[in-house]
């Protein structure tokens, strides 16, 4: 099971990198899409437009793949639904016990309307141990299906999530969240959610070997809408940065090293020196990354 010191480790790696001069590299991730409907369709769009990762589709309307399966053969899962479906419970602790063994989990439009604080008028069904570890809650009436932007002043950069992203439109199918004590937030909508609080977009949280990033508009919008109608902006940039931060076990950098090997002013060659040992540390990590 990866720990917060492996993930601490994979950071020390990326600065060696950097100390370098060299691009800190992006591992491709295995995703297994998990949806009660269009994860075929969904599969088949981001497999052409999110270059760099490879989709595999499962629907789990009356049936979820084993832990063991998705541990041994995927490194991120990315759950979503349209509409809510009874089998949320045993979807969400399978993907629970997924991020809980140092794996990512990435989630979409309508998680929100399953999660059992959901609107009654969607008859949620809770996604189970998924909930304890998820960044937001649903703002008690989730996606309001209205227009959404996202809030320009609102992104966090630089961070892996938010790189190349400007702008985002959903006509209908975005928001209804309420982020979690504990949950960074990198960008929000304009518009408020229904409590009148910042709406989060794209948001994360790490809890212990568990990241769970929620993007929080619809993976599938390439089937259910149309580009630059539905839905527009950096949409896919925004999922390829899900899963390439997923796949980079959600460390962002330097500000995740421990204090130990927080690196002083130092001469040159003592420089090289440390950044080639942090660089075998952080390679030794990589490859414990999924032990």
């Amino acid at each position: 099971m990866q720990t917060r010191a492996i993930r601490r480790a994979i950071a020390c790696g990326t600065l060696a990198a950097a100390t370098w001069g060299l691009a800190p590299t992006v591992d491709a991730a295995r995703v297994a899409i998990l949806s009660n409907s269009y994860a075929e369709e969904t599969a088949i769009d981001f497999s052409a437009k999110v270059p760099g990762h490879t989709f595999t589709a499962f629907n789990v309307n009356s049936s979820v793949p084993t832990l063991a399966a998705l541990t041994a053969n995927f490194d991120v899962l990315l759950v979503f639904e349209d509409s809510t479906f009874p089998n949320a419970t045993a979807v969400g602790n399978v993907a629970a016990a997924f991020a809980n063994s140092g794996r990512t989990v990435v989630l979409g439009t309508f998680y929100e309307q399953d999660r059992s604080d959901g609107a009654v008028a969607y008859t949620p069904h809770g996604w189970g141990a998924l909930e304890l570890i998820d960044p937001n809650t649903s703002d008690g009436t989730g996606t309001p299906y209205t227009p959404h932007a996202l809030d320009p002043a609102s992104i966090v950069s630089p961070h892996p999530l938010t790189a190349n992203v400007t702008t985002l439109t959903a006509a209908r199918f975005a928001g209804g969240n309420e982020a979690k004590p504990g949950t960074t937030v990198v960008a929000n909508w304009v518009q408020k959610n229904a409590r009148g609080h910042a709406d989060p977009a794209i948001a994360y949280r790490v809890t212990g070997p568990a990241c769970v990033i929620h993007i929080a508009t619809a993976p599938d919008y390439a089937t259910v809408g149309t580009a630059g109608t539905d839905f527009g902006g950096d949409f896919y940039a925004v999922w390829e940065n899900a899963f390439d931060f997923g796949a980079a076990n959600c460390v962002v950098g330097p500000d995740e090293l421990p204090d130990a090997v927080a690196i002083p002013a130092l001469g040159s060659g003592v420089l090289a020196t440390v950044a080639l040992a942090l660089a075998a540390f952080g390679g030794l990590a990589l490859m414990r990354r999924r032990s």
